[in-house]
């Protein structure tokens, strides 16, 4: 059965929250206005419709579907806005003192509904804010035993009462007991939201190695690879680099930025990592063919192999694979759907208008 949580609300219910411009149902509806044909947030300022002349839908992706455009004042296309003060405060506990266990009743006594944090996580990382912490202990205890520490150490540093617990923990987590735990590295995790929905990250010390949209398809097997090659263990967990990620992706949708600085991490054959080298080289609102990629590369006979390669990347909007369309002109083969590919372009043209103009 659906979550109940995860519906629109009713119709009623969403133009009172549209009349009040209610930030806490952000992210639960768009509304859409017959008359205009813009699709709005919960919160815009504009001036509001009649109640029969404004219809309501989940997700930016079904206005625009129903042919509504984007509202210029409250920017519904725009990456939603950064965690909440208090998201941000725990957020900032956990990282200073991540041994801590911070119960509902910590919760309550700091002035917080432990069900309103819960959602929060459950909707930003699928997971609830005890799992998380859970998780973070876990990934801490494992920096620890990479550093060197003894299994004990980390065990009692990182907030387990007991070792056995730790253990029994360790084991469900990474697969392997802590002692074996420098043969392998840990590959971070987390979810973030944009507005042509969500997308998974992941992250190692040396930068992101996967950026994708969590209904492509393979994207578990995708996953699973960058396991086996990596000799890594994927956990949702914090990455030095994911801040960097989220503010550059929140400006791209934005229109405020056309290139990324963000480090990335791509692990492939020779000839694959020279044809996401030439993605990156396609310039903002523009496009290229298969046929021209592989020109550009000195194998204009590999444009079969270029194409499967692009398939191949990890990297979304990053490394943009959806700059490349077919010989004729047409949208082709997106693993994020052609319907995204489309609003990709769209948006950075728009960019492109935007400075020209």
């Amino acid at each position: 059965m659906p979550n109940p949580e995860s519906l629109v609300p009713t119709a009623a219910e969403c133009y009172q929250a549209l009349v009040a411009k209610d930030g806490t149902y952000e992210g639960r509806f768009i509304a859409a206005v017959k008359t205009t044909g813009i699709f709005c947030r919960p919160t815009c300022s504009a001036r509001k419709p009649k109640p029969q002349n404004v219809e309501f839908f989940a997700t930016t992706k079904e206005a625009l579907l129903h042919g509504y455009r984007a509202c210029k004042v409250c920017t519904p296309l725009a990456a939603p806005d950064a965690a909440p003060d208090f998201i941000q405060t725990l957020l900032h506990q956990l990282s200073q003192q991540p041994s801590v266990k911070i119960t509902d009743a910590d919760l309550r006594q700091l002035g917080l509904e432990p069900a309103t944090v819960r959602r929060w996580f459950q909707r930003q990382h699928g997971i609830t804010f005890q799992a998380y912490q859970r998780l973070n202990r876990i990934n801490m205890a494992f920096q620890k035993l990479q550093r060197g520490e003894t299994v004990t150490a980390a065990a009692f540093d990182s907030g387990y009462e007991s070792l056995s617990g730790f253990q029994d923990s360790f084991k469900a987590v990474f697969g392997v007991a802590p002692t074996h735990t420098r043969q392998q590295q840990l590959l971070n995790l987390t979810r973030l939201e944009t507005p042509l929905g969500t997308m998974l990250a992941c992250g190692t010390t040396q930068g992101i190695c996967l950026l994708e949209f969590t209904d492509r398809r393979m994207l578990e097997t995708e996953l699973k690879d960058l396991a086996r090659r990596l000799n890594a263990t994927i956990v949702q967990s914090d990455n030095p680099h994911f801040a960097l990620l989220r503010t550059q992706l929140a400006e791209y949708f934005a229109g405020t930025r056309q290139g990324f600085s963000v480090p990335l991490f791509m692990p492939g054959t020779a000839f694959q990592q020279a044809v996401w080298q030439e993605l990156g080289r396609i310039p903002y609102g523009t496009t290229r063919s298969y046929g021209q990629q592989a020109a550009a590369l000195d194998r204009p006979t590999a444009v079969r192999a270029v194409a499967t390669a692009n398939g191949m990347n990890r990297i979304a909007i990053l490394v943009p694979c959806h700059r490349v369309i077919g010989a004729d002109g047409h949208l082709t083969g997106y693993a994020g759907g052609l319907w995204r590919k489309k609003r990709l372009l769209e948006l950075e043209q728009q960019g492109i208008d935007t400075v020209s103009v």
